[in-house]
């Protein structure tokens, strides 16, 4: 995985937080933090789909709110500060069977003091888009 210098620090406490999270869950896997971007896998798995055998939309949309909001986090230079999601959309594309495995690339649009907005998107093993999603969060005291 890499991590940018600048965050590893940040990253350290992230990733060795004591309690498991939806994030556990769904098997989400960070391979890249840094400003610009936030980079994760997930795998379609019985976690992950609905009842057909396909990636469910909302684990689409907790793999993109996890990046942007995780992204979010990172961003912030106060310690008593966090990020929460007030608005999430999603367009799913198309469908991943289950045994496959989709990646997020999540990148900030807008970072301002209280208000940033990220775009994820959603890619199967054949690089083909699955899902776009754009996220607004609110910069809040923790």
């Amino acid at each position: 995985m890499f991590i940018e210098d600048t965050l590893k620090k940040k990253a350290e406490m992230y990733f060795n937080f004591d309690h498991k999270h939806m994030g556990h869950a769904l098997g989400i896997e960070f391979q890249h933090v840094s400003v610009d971007k936030i980079v994760a896998t997930m795998p379609v798995n019985e976690n992950s789909v609905q009842p057909f055998g396909v990636l469910h939309g909302g684990a689409s949309v907790a793999l993109a709110e996890t990046l942007c909001s995780v992204g979010g986090w990172f961003l912030l230079e106060e310690v008593s500060k966090t990020v929460v999601g007030v608005e999430i959309n999603a367009n799913h594309i198309r469908s991943v069977k289950m045994g496959g495995e989709v990646t997020g690339t999540a990148k900030p649009v807008h970072a301002g003091k209280r208000i940033q907005v990220w775009e994820c998107e959603i890619r199967d093993e054949r690089d083909k888009l699955v899902c776009s999603s754009r996220c607004t969060l609110a910069v809040v005291k923790r």
